[in-house]
Order: structure tokens, then sequence, then C-alpha cells
């Protein structure tokens, strides 16, 4: 194994986490087959098979267990001794590496601009991920921050709100509710709902807001994307319970509204988590501080959502 590289080792384990080289290619950005050249090489150079397939889905072999043990091991090694020399960069110089719930990316870019505009030489390193693959990223140790609105409860974290996270329900401008004031629950039943997937952040949110009406209302069509769900709004499929960060400019243009619902906008909170043993490099902990000083004023100005005006 003495010819194996970290590179290797790193796809190896991204592939043996997701037990896909498709998603796993995904996720380094690679291609499928540079991805399996590269878990073959290492193959070779270990001198055993890492991987079985059996019908179309493959498998760890019993060899292939004991290299992801130690691969890991590797791995942390290697971003303990990367974390431990940052110390000595401070916040220039240093590398920010902060994971988003998808709701998240239609404002935290602007958020790590701001942070970088104050703080010259620091590397920002952004992925936007769903729940799921959001709690993979700090159970895995693959990043220094995560941005959620659920913190996770069966993991030990350190988890601080920062900026308030209004939900609403929208329809297009032309729908005859628009015009209603305090609309009551036993209108909205009524109504066909575009709603996020069961298992997303926004569907678990949805669950907190509507309760026990949950499932008297009228779900009409359950769609993974919320750029799809505002389009299907906008053509009247149906009206939709979304965050309101991510229809500021749909709201700006005029092609939909927030309904004026008894109860809402559902007020939830933007948490910063990191996991409760992990040694924060500088910059990481800087922008926590600045998340936890600022955040909430920044949100605000950016998104622009006034839930009393709106």
């Amino acid at each position: 194994m003495k010819n194996a590289t970290l590179r290797q080792l790193k796809i190896f384990e991204t592939v043996a986490r997701h037990l896909s080289y498709a998603r796993a290619a995904e996720e380094l950005h690679l291609t499928q087959p540079a991805v399996s050249i590269q878990v073959k090489t290492l193959g070779e150079h270990v001198g055993i098979v890492l991987f079985e397939q059996l019908g179309k889905k493959i498998y760890l072999t019993p060899g292939g267990m004991e290299v992801l043990h130690f691969s890991r091991a590797i791995i942390q090694q290697f971003q303990e001794a990367e974390e431990a020399l940052t110390q000595f960069k401070g916040i220039t110089g240093g590398k920010l590496n902060v994971a988003v719930i998808s709701a998240g990316d239609y404002f935290f870019p602007r958020l790590l601009v701001e942070f970088a505009r104050r703080h010259a030489g620091v590397t920002l390193n952004l992925t936007v991920h769903n729940r799921e693959e959001l709690l993979g990223q700090l159970a895995n140790n693959l990043t220094d921050l995560a941005i959620m609105v659920r913190p996770p409860q069966d993991m030990d974290t350190i988890n601080e709100s920062f900026a308030p996270h209004p939900y609403v329900i929208v329809a297009p401008p032309d729908h005859p509710l628009v015009s209603k004031k305090s609309i009551p629950m036993s209108v909205l039943k009524r109504e066909p709902f575009v709603v996020r997937e069961k298992g997303s952040d926004t569907w678990h949110s949805m669950e907190e807001g509507f309760g026990r009406h949950l499932a008297e209302l009228n779900l009409a069509m359950k769609i993974k994307s919320t750029e799809t769900i505002k389009q299907a709004v906008i053509a009247g499929m149906g009206i939709s319970f979304l965050s309101a960060h991510t229809i500021t400019l749909e709201l700006q243009a005029g092609s939909l509204a927030v309904l004026d619902v008894q109860g809402f906008p559902m007020m939830l909170n933007w948490y910063v988590v990191h996991r409760k043993n992990k040694r924060l490099p500088p910059v990481a902990l800087a922008f926590k501080n600045f998340l936890m000083s600022d955040g909430a004023a920044l949100i605000q100005k950016f998104i622009g959502f006034d839930p009393k005006r709106n």
C-alpha cells in the first residue's frame, strides 16, 4: 500500500460511503471513469479487490472494509494536521469550510462575500446539500461549520441560532385568496398544495407548521426542487409552503404573492452547527462570531422580507 496516494484514499472513501461511483463522482466533481480508475489503481497498490458488484449495486469486500478503516484514519490524520497548521496562519490565509442547507443558497454566498471583504486572504469553500447530505458532512467531519434550520438531535453538536427564518404560504398573484385577510386553515385545506418531498428540511418545517392539519391538506404534487415548485405555483398548479428566504426575486417581480394565513409566517431560526469536540480553525471561529453578531441584520438586508409588511 506504500504507493497509494492520499487522493486515491479520499476517492475510495467517498465511493465506499455512497456505495456508488456516480454519486462519488458528483460529490468530488470528477467524471465517473476518473473515479473508477483511481479506485482500481488503489486496489492494485493494495493487492486486493476492494468492491464486488452484485446486480446493479456495489458492496465492500471484507478486505475493502479493512482498507476503508485505515483510509479514514489516514484522512483524519491529514485533516487534523492541516487544522493544527492553520492555527499558525490565523484568519488571513485560512480556509473556511462551510456547508449549508439548500434554502440557504439564496443568501449565503453574499454572507461569505461580506466576510471575505472584512478578512482579506481568506479562502472560501461552500457546499450546498439537502438535510441528509448535510448531516453526513457533519458526521464524517467533512466541514467545519454547517448552516441549517433543524439541528441534529442524535449527534454531539453545538447548535447556536443566529437569525430568524420565516416560512410562508405562497400563491400566484391572481389567486382569489391573495386579496383575503386572516385566511383560516379550513379554507387552506381546500387548495391544492405543491410541496417539497418527505425528508427534506422544508417538509419537516411544514410538519411543524401544520401539525395535525397536515394530513388534511390536498397535497397535489411533491417536488424535490424549490425552483420547480415556484414555477409550478406561478403556472397556477397550486399554492405552496416555502421559506421566505427563497422567494425574494419572485416577490419583487410580482410573480408570487404571500397569503395572509392565520398563524403565518411561521418563524423558525437559522443555526450554525459544529461537532462539540471539533477544534475550529481561527477562520471558522471568526466566521461563526460574524454570523452571531451580524448574520441576522445582513440576511434582512439581503432578503428584504418583512413579515409584517408581507
